[in-house]
């Protein structure tokens, strides 16, 4: 990592300005954190925070009425377990593949590899014991979960190694890792995953995606920054034209879906109002209070997001398994 310096050095300005015009290169203004350790160094790089995705693997068990099956709650959340340890190696992959840019970064240059905090080779042998159990984990469940669980790595190694640069693709592949999280969830359990559960499941993600990459945009807009290059393929009005495609998809889909509940019919519908104040809320956050957390730090912080998950968990476990 650059040592940070009292001193101004310049660079040659370009695009077309007089040559030998120079201009001061702006330092970051964030104090350096301390320095970790190398299990605190492994830890941030795994992102548990992130781990909160990973709830949509329980899907199946709450939506195919297995919640009170006892076998069934241990198969997802072993499933669970794998699909946060492959999801931590990918993080491990990415990170390795981004050291660069991430240096560049105003914030993602204290990412541990980044800062040098772990060493690459520590990296690259964490990824592949984390691999190596979630595939174990998976395929002891039942070979449907552990193909999936596989397909989830190749399609986390293939986004970091080209299809996040690629316009369109990069929200779209993220999309796929969602779907697989909840038909995993589903084969995990011997459930019946709704095609209208998972086409909103693909919307939701495509939802958080591309509100995602607003935020990223917006922010590398203010801080001159420029260290995802597909943002150059994203204008602010074409994502804001993506989230209201989205967001409408979203909440039809998902509507549609409780019409035809499998398990309880159209009783379902009484989530509707909790999906929609949630999705609603997400929104606000992002336009109205620029807010540029993580989608995981949001759903997990913000209160408003809090109460909107747990009153949609409360009322779906009541519907399905106290007054059916």
């Amino acid at each position: 990592m650059e040592a940070i310096t009292d001193e101004h050095p310049t660079v040659a300005e370009g695009d077309g300005k007089q040559a030998g015009a120079e201009r001061p290169i702006t330092e970051p203004t964030e104090p350096l954190p301390p320095r970790r350790s190398p299990l605190a160094a492994a830890v941030k790089t795994a992102r548990p925070h992130e781990w909160i995705k990973n709830l949509l693997v329980f899907a199946g068990l709450l939506f195919g009425g297995k919640f009170g099956e006892v076998d069934a709650i241990i198969q997802a959340t072993v499933a669970f377990i794998a699909f946060c340890a492959i999801s931590s190696a990918g993080y491990f992959v990415n990170d390795l593949n981004d050291v660069e840019l991430d240096r560049r970064h105003p914030k993602k240059r204290f990412r541990p590899i980044a800062a040098g905090e772990l060493s690459e080779g520590t990296a690259k042998g964490l990824a592949m014991v984390l691999a190596a159990v979630a595939i174990g984990l998976a395929f002891a469940i039942n070979w449907k979960v552990g193909l999936m669980v596989v397909g989830y790595g190749v399609a986390q190694l293939a986004y970091s190694f080209g299809l996040k640069q690629v316009v369109i693709i990069d929200v779209m592949t993220l999309a796929g890792l969602f779907i697989l999280r909840v038909t995993a969830g589903a084969a995990a359990v011997d459930a019946h995953a709704s095609e209208w559960l998972i086409l909103c499941t693909g919307m939701l993600a495509a939802f958080l995606g591309f509100t995602k990459r607003r935020q990223e945009a917006v922010s590398e807009l203010h801080q001159g920054t420029d260290t995802r290059p597909v943002l150059e393929h994203y204008s602010l009005p074409f994502l804001d034209q993506m989230v209201s495609l989205v967001t409408t998809g979203t909440v039809i889909s998902y509507a549609i879906y409780t019409v035809n509940s499998p398990q309880i019919g159209s009783q379902m519908m009484l989530t509707i109002p909790s999906v929609v104040y949630g999705i609603f809320r997400y929104l606000y956050l992002i336009y109205d209070r620029s807010d540029d957390r993580s989608t995981a730090a949001i759903v997990a912080e913000d209160k408003g997001m809090i109460a909107a998950g747990a009153s949609f968990a409360l009322i779906a476990f009541l519907l399905l398994y106290v007054f059916n």
